[in-house]
């Protein structure tokens, strides 16, 4: 595994636990806006995914979606705190760049992904870095992988994915690579 060609790994629950940071900043930018959301709501219907893939069932307005997302991604950073690493997936990826490319593919806004990424010591850990903005269709469509494959010519046989959602596992096996799902956080 760890010769492959190219290792990707998903950023929230898979590399961090980041629900309690996502929970707090989309539980402040919808009570801006009159709105409350439930934590185990949010960790079974809405942590990992997108947020139109989700805000549409909370609010109902489609005009306030946008302005929320915004909201979210300014308080994202005074939660920071709550971070928690993946330190066995962090080691195992250090040892993965002696001999091939580490690649980060995230639904998570470039924004936010930086903002954990410096907060935990972790942005010189990528040779790539894929974000929302940076394809056309977040997962469960395997764009993202995909695009990183071909950036380093690498083929699913040289490709080990680590996925945590059932989205990314959508993704990451549509990618055809060799996937191993990660369990969350001791």
């Amino acid at each position: 595994m760890l010769d492959a060609k190219l290792i990707m790994v998903d950023l929230d629950g898979t590399l961090v636990d980041t629900k309690d940071i996502n929970y707090h900043a989309y539980k402040d930018a919808l009570a801006k806006h009159g709105y409350e959301i439930d934590y185990e709501y949010f960790c079974a219907y809405c942590n990992g995914r997108h947020y139109l893939d989700f805000i549409p069932q909370i609010v109902k307005e489609e005009s306030l979606y946008s302005d929320i997302h915004k909201t979210k991604k300014g308080c994202y950073s005074s939660y920071l705190c709550h971070a928690r690493v993946n330190k066995f997936l962090v080691s195992l990826l250090k040892q993965a760049r002696e001999t091939g490319k580490v690649a980060l593919v995230t639904t998570a806004s470039r924004q936010n992904c930086m903002e954990l990424l410096e907060h935990c010591h972790l942005t010189g850990l990528f040779d790539l870095i894929l974000t929302r903005e940076d394809v056309e269709h977040s997962k469960p469509n395997p764009e993202g992988f995909l695009k990183a494959m071909a950036h380093f010519n690498a083929s699913p046989e040289e490709t080990v994915i680590f996925e945590d959602s059932e989205v990314g596992m959508q993704a990451a096996l549509a990618a055809t690579a060799t996937v191993y799902k990660t369990y969350g956080f001791n």
